[in-house]
């Protein structure tokens, strides 16, 4: 299988199963840490809390990418 077989089979698949992929991939790359994983917890709980209040602005998936690609 290659690379890009892998990248097309990738984009048949819905945003949740997309997301899974990527988490294992990042898992394997990088391992997991308790203690960072707590942390992020913590954090993404006070991002959703404040963008559910308004104080946070959205940014689009693809306004990053072509930050990213420039």
């Amino acid at each position: 299988m290659t690379v890009k077989t892998i990248e097309k089979s990738i984009q048949n698949l819905k945003p949740a199963e997309q997301l899974r992929i990527a988490d294992a991939i990042f898992q394997n790359l990088h391992g997991s840490n308790p203690a960072v994983e707590r942390a992020w917890g913590i954090e993404s709980d006070r991002r959703l809390a404040a963008y559910k209040k308004g104080g946070i602005k959205t940014v689009s998936y693809d306004d990053i990418k072509k930050r990213l690609l420039q």
